[in-house]
């Protein structure tokens, strides 16, 4: 029985206010269910809550109102997690992968082998014996998804898994994404990147102000958004906001 799907009821997450003594609500009365196969992309805006989103899905934090149910109690044990800037410990690459294997009771005697596997399903088996921290930063982001690829997780979470990459590395981190979704791995992301949303998603989450405006399959959301701002922000409009008002948008300027 796979965890998924994953259904959001109504879930909203308040944080503590630097400017007030009042919780701020981030993520607010958002309801919604991700079924597998899919690639779900999440979009929006520079504060829009997507991280904030899936670290709610991924359990890093907890709602403070709603719920958000798995199909299965365990899920934590089936899924993982990619960083926009990935934690890579003070040993090499070979090892880093290792201690994630260790950490999940992998028998050792089985851990050479996966090991050897997921360095060279990203390119990296030359690198084995490299220092982890050592490594250009879209080599460490292609072993950090050879590190969550190799507990062979049912759920991947990746957050903006390209920011600051050349065109060539991103290729690169989007192949292996393609190929892990092929091998029957969920893929939940965060992108700043409308073309890779639309290379990449089957489905688009539009988040703007910590509402979700809008879900929809890829296709029809890139060719007909239904909600007014999804429409601006395709364009390239600059969305922005005031407190006590809503949201403005300026079809003169780009993002």
């Amino acid at each position: 029985m796979t965890v998924l799907p994953l259904q959001f009821k109504n879930v909203c997450y308040k944080a503590p206010s630097k400017a007030t003594d009042e919780a701020m609500p981030l993520i607010k009365d958002m309801s919604f269910t991700l079924e597998p196969t899919k690639r779900t992309v999440i979009i929006g805006p520079n504060g829009a809550g997507k991280s904030l989103l899936l670290r709610l899905c991924h359990g890093l934090i907890q709602p403070s109102d709603g719920e958000i149910v798995w199909a299965k109690a365990n899920a934590a044990q089936h899924q993982a997690m990619v960083f926009q800037r990935p934690v890579m410990l003070r040993r090499t690459a070979a090892a880093n992968i290792q201690y994630a294997l260790t950490l999940n009771k992998v028998p050792k005697a089985d851990q050479a082998d996966i090991i050897d596997d997921v360095l060279t399903k990203t390119g990296l088996r030359r690198h084995a014996q490299t220092q982890a921290r050592v490594m250009s930063f879209g080599e460490q982001q292609r072993l950090a998804i050879a590190r969550a690829w190799a507990l062979k997780p049912e759920v991947l979470f990746l957050d903006e898994p390209t920011a600051s990459l050349d065109p060539s590395a991103t290729h690169q981190i989007e192949e292996l994404v393609n190929a892990m979704h092929q091998q029957g791995t969920k893929i939940i992301m965060t992108s700043h990147d409308l073309g890779q949303a639309k290379r990449l998603g089957d489905e688009i989450l539009f988040l703007h102000r910590g509402r979700l405006l809008e879900h929809a399959p890829a296709e029809q959301f890139f060719n007909l958004p239904q909600n007014d701002l999804a429409q601006a922000f395709i364009k390239g409009d600059l969305l922005w906001w005031k407190r006590g008002e809503g949201a403005r948008k300026n079809p003169k300027h780009s993002r």
